[in-house]
């Protein structure tokens, strides 16, 4: 059995991803998506260990310091990471593992892990990107310049990433992403097992 494939999306706000996300594990069963760990409160409706691992501040400092952790970062006050040991162990039993997070961890994930996979998600323009968010209707004007403004410096850091797919129609979008998906799990460094004879 061979082992799974570490994903990694990113993209600016309003770009799409979460579509985009739901509909390539709708067409692909053996993607499954990272649970991370934060120490903000739980809101109702909420998992542990399936929407989050909520974590004390304590808790996340100790993963962090003893290096269980992909990637963190602090938001708003909070802290938010990966968790690498249940990674580890879903991509040891051969299942593929997706992470949605901003290009600062993607390359903290990619400085631990260099076989992860980084796939970068782009509006087909800037106008269409802030079209998209004021289209949302739920954000205030002032937020969304500020999220335009993070947006050109998340397109500043696409390079750095393997693939950039165009976040046009979902359906596309996903296609592009399930090539890429498929594209690397045909890779030859992967495959040499299928050539050996028994």
């Amino acid at each position: 059995m061979s082992k799974g494939k570490l994903f990694v999306i990113s993209g600016p706000s309003g770009v799409g991803k979460s579509t985009a996300i739901a509909e390539v594990m709708r067409q692909y069963p053996n993607l499954r998506f990272s649970v991370s760990a934060t120490t903000r409160e739980k809101r109702p409706g909420e998992v542990d260990g399936v929407s989050y691992f909520f974590l004390s501040r304590e808790e996340f400092e100790k993963k962090r310091d003893n290096g269980e952790l992909l990637e963190h970062a602090e938001y708003v006050g909070n802290y938010y990471g990966t968790p690498e040991a249940p990674v580890n162990a879903a991509l040891e039993e051969g299942i593929d593992i997706l992470l949605d997070i901003e290009p600062v961890g993607a390359m903290q994930v990619k400085a631990r892990r260099p076989d992860a996979v980084l796939v970068f998600m782009a509006a087909p323009s800037f106008a269409e990107l802030e079209r998209r968010l004021v289209g949302r209707g739920d954000t205030a004007p002032d937020k969304i310049a500020k999220r335009l403004e993070k947006a050109r410096w998340e397109y500043t850091q696409a390079p750095q990433y393997d693939y950039i797919v165009l976040s046009d129609k979902v359906q596309t979008t996903a296609g592009e992403i399930l090539s890429i998906i498929t594209a690397e799990k045909c890779k030859a460094s992967d495959r040499r097992h299928l050539l050996e004879e028994e």
